[in-house]
């Protein structure tokens, strides 16, 4: 079964009708042997705020050492990001094994008008992909209600109520109090956890007996204090009975406090979380979407609040920034409270009403008319979100805001502008063009027809359906071609393209772009800096801006997997670094500490120790200085005693990580990685290595980015060798080019690597293949090789270059 395929029988799904109950969801677990049953899970009920917990405790799970898996609704751009474990989405592979193993039940049940709800099997999915990774907790994010929700299926050892208000009253209620009551409905193994206050924590107390409250008063169980906004982050302290821990959470607001409240005591129940990785935990629960700030000069923050509350809470936290006037872009669905929604952002100055490309979205001109009539604000409408953005953009002054909200469907079409990866795909064989096509989910007759078609410049994009095929008739009116995803009738979610033709078809459709609605114009001026179509290069000054720059290794460790030890004392590493420079050198990397599997972690202090005498040493050299280290402490010593770049392996895994590159403006090395130190025994699917390492990068390039980095200033890494068998990494080597797409330099760290042990090169007989592999790196578009051995690999590099580009080195 092909993906597109498992896809849309699960999509199809959506043509039942929600109903309350867990009997359909427990039938299917049961035809698939009950996954469920040995899982450790947690539920997350509430209005709003149910899902930022949800990911603050499996941050914090997984920060502590745990197995997690998260089950959240709805999904941004792909129906996988539903289902993580340990913050990978579900493979596809894995997907599609799941819809052969139920398609036949399904159709059964629903030829006797039972069959369960798109949601229902969808939780199915979760539990099912969540047993089968044997996962040591799941935490489930409850749909809607508690009692009657699928996820109520199984017993959990631990749950909470975030908040109460009204919502879903058809099904859950016409009172607070009834919706506390269905909420509580969940029936945890410990006590409750209870966020909602008033009226609905007394009824959520009567209905289940005994809770732990969570808020800002003196009676609470767990006392919460939010001390304000301090950058981009939330400061916090929590304190309960045994524990008190003060940190920062990316997600800023005084409710996001009260939800990593709520996290933190299930935390305490449910494992043995010390203080220092709770802190940690919280600061790391990243969640797109939920008041996101994207850029600075305007101000840019991207929330999904889809009620009155929510939308409160947002302006309420705006209040804690400095800007002159908000402009918000509002795009909401059919069936909510749009003046109240409005009402909410009273202060508004200027308002873009918008339809999201959903089957339920309202009417741009409904939700405009309810803020004319709530808000002084200047009101236009735009039909597209992504023009939308765009006419807020324009209309902003530096010291304004720009606000995208309404619903979380309206913020995904927005985070296409920073989140998208166009990927330029090099084919030179219809094999290989067919190859690209298909794995875009396009039909097998469709591959069949169009592979010989791509054998110019490719580019793979996911853009919404609407958006696919005004591009597939452009670029068959200039005599190009598109291909598009098999996937249908999937409401909001955007689908797979590969674009393909010359550069002069190209250049002609961005020219049609130009002006036409529905976001394509922002489209049409972000392919034309991927296929660099009359765009300038960045005026940077790196070692990289001219070209395959050439990163030489100095570790002053005793325990490094190649040259451990060799250049532990200080004199060594200083004459090392000079001997690298003389040798073509334009970089050197200073490591304090191993990642080779195996190897012991190193304290602060020691690798400061190690790394900081030498960096003063060698801060003279004509050349630029880069700090191998997972740790921010230690990057701000190196930093401060002369380093120029950070090189941070475990992929900003330290939350102060890329504060600090913003902090001193330089450029950053993200790597992807599974885990550091490298676990040998880490078994990890890909469904493409490629693309799935392209799409794991977006969401760390987006830390740095909101952090204040330019993406010139993010160099990604794929991490060949950390989570990738030896065919993977060297598949991740020979399409090095696909990595451009993400906007950002490239390095490759491959040298003395065991993955030559797949061309027959045992540990001491890898220097003939790290050479071979650079230029293999280069030759594809690698702006940085990080090796050992410098004065041989300048030299694969120089001829690389000197193949692309002879005159270079001609004399003058």
């Amino acid at each position: 079964m092909k993906f597109h395929e498992a896809a849309n029988f699960l999509f199809d799904l959506r043509r039942f009708a929600p109903r309350p109950g867990t009997d359909a969801t427990a039938a299917l677990l049961e035809h698939l042997g009950n996954p469920h049953d040995d899982l450790d899970c947690i539920q997350v009920a509430g209005t709003n705020g149910k899902g930022s917990t949800a990911r603050m405790v499996e941050s914090t799970l997984r920060e502590a050492g745990h197995s997690v898996g998260l089950y959240t609704s709805p999904h941004l751009d792909d129906v996988r990001e539903r289902i993580t474990v340990d913050g990978r989405k579900i493979a596809e592979h894995h997907l599609c094994e799941f819809v052969a193993a139920v398609e036949g039940y399904i159709t059964d049940e629903a030829a006797d008008g039972a069959a369960p709800t798109f949601f229902e099997t969808l939780t199915a999915l979760a539990l099912w992909e969540f047993g089968r990774q044997d996962v040591d907790v799941a935490v489930l994010e409850v749909g809607i209600g508690g009692r009657h929700d699928a996820t109520s299926v199984v017993d959990p050892v631990a749950g909470a109520i975030t908040s109460v208000a009204l919502e879903h009253t058809d099904v859950l209620g016409d009172t607070v109090e009834e919706i506390a009551r269905d909420k509580s409905g969940i029936d945890p193994a410990r006590p409750l956890v209870c966020g909602a206050t008033g009226d609905a924590r007394t009824a959520v107390a009567a209905e289940v007996g005994e809770i732990v409250t969570v808020g800002d008063g003196e009676d609470d169980d767990v006392t919460v204090t939010y001390g304000g906004r301090e950058g981009l982050e939330g400061a916090v302290s929590i304190d309960g009975a045994d524990f008190a821990v003060d940190t920062h959470l990316p997600l800023i607001g005084a409710h996001q406090a009260t939800n990593a409240g709520i996290a933190a005591a299930l935390l305490r129940q449910v494992a043995d979380v010390d203080e220092a990785t709770l802190a940690r935990g919280l600061r790391n629960a990243h969640w797109p979407g939920r008041f996101e700030c994207m850029a600075e000069d305007p101000l840019v923050v991207l929330d999904g609040a889809h009620n009155p509350r929510g939308c409160e809470r947002v302006a309420e936290t705006l209040e804690s920034f400095e800007y002159d006037a908000l402009h918000v872009v509002a795009g909401s669905m059919a069936d909510k409270d749009h003046r109240g929604i409005a009402a909410a952002f009273e202060e508004a100055a200027h308002v873009v009403a918008c339809q999201p490309d959903h089957d339920r979205a309202e009417d741009e001109t409904v939700v405009a008319r309810a803020f004319e009539e709530e808000t002084d604000a200047d009101v236009e409408t735009r039909s597209d979100v992504a023009g939308a953005l765009d006419i807020a953009l324009d209309a902003a002054d530096e010291d304004d805001c720009v606000l995208a909200t309404g619903s979380l469907y309206t913020v995904g079409e927005a985070r296409t502008r920073w989140a998208r990866a166009e990927i330029v795909k090099r084919v030179d064989s219809i094999a290989e063009s067919r190859s690209v096509i298909e794995g875009a989910h396009v039909t097998d007759a469709g591959a069949w027809r169009m592979r010989g078609k791509g054998v110019h410049r490719v580019v793979k994009t996911r853009v919404q359906p609407r958006q696919a095929q005004y591009l597939k008739e452009e670029m068959l009116s200039l005599g190009g071609e598109c291909a598009i995803s098999g996937l249908n009738d999937q409401d909001l979610e955007n689908v797979d393209v590969v674009l393909m033709g010359t550069l002069a078809q190209f250049k002609r459709l961005i020219d049609k772009l130009s002006g036409q609605p529905y976001g394509l114009a922002a489209f049409g001026r972000e392919l034309r800096e991927t296929l660099a179509i009359g765009v300038d290069a960045p005026d940077t000054d790196y070692p990289w801006d001219d070209g395959t720059a050439v990163m030489g290794i100095l570790n002053v460790t005793p325990d490094s997997f190649h040259d451990g030890g060799e250049y532990e004392a200080e004199a060594d590493a200083v004459a090392r670094a000079e001997e690298m420079v003389a040798a073509g050198a334009d970089i050197v990397d200073i490591g304090g500490e191993s990642t080779r599997p195996g190897a012991d972690p190193v304290p602060v202090e020691e690798e400061k120790a190690r790394v900081v005498p030498v960096i003063e040493r060698i801060s003279d050299l004509d050349v630029h200085i880069s700090i191998d280290t997972r740790k921010a402490d230690v990057a701000r010593a190196a930093l401060d005693a002369g380093a120029d770049i950070l090189n941070d392996v475990s992929g900003l895994e330290d939350p102060e990580m890329r504060l600090v590159a913003a902090d001193y403006d330089v450029p950053v090395v993200v790597m992807h990685s599974i885990d550091t130190p490298v676990d040998p025994d880490t078994d990890v699917y890909y469904d493409d290595v490629v693309e799935d390492v392209v799409d794991e990068l977006t969401e760390r390039i987006l830390l740095a980015e909101k952090a204040g980095l330019d993406r010139s200033q993010i160099i990604v890494d794929p991490g060949l060798g950390f989570g990738k068998t030896a065919a993977e990494s060297f598949e991740l080597l020979g399409r090095i080019e696909e990595f451009r797409g993400l906007g950002c330099p490239v390095l490759v760290g491959h040298s003395h690597k065991s993955m030559f042990g797949l061309v027959g090169r045992a540990d001491g007989d890898r220097l003939e293949p790290t050479v071979a592999a650079t230029a293999v790196a280069a030759e594809h578009g690698a702006d940085i090789v990080r090796v050992h051995d410098v004065a041989e690999n300048a030299a694969a590099v120089d001829v690389v270059q000197a193949a692309s580009e002879p005159t270079r080195f001609q004399p003058e």
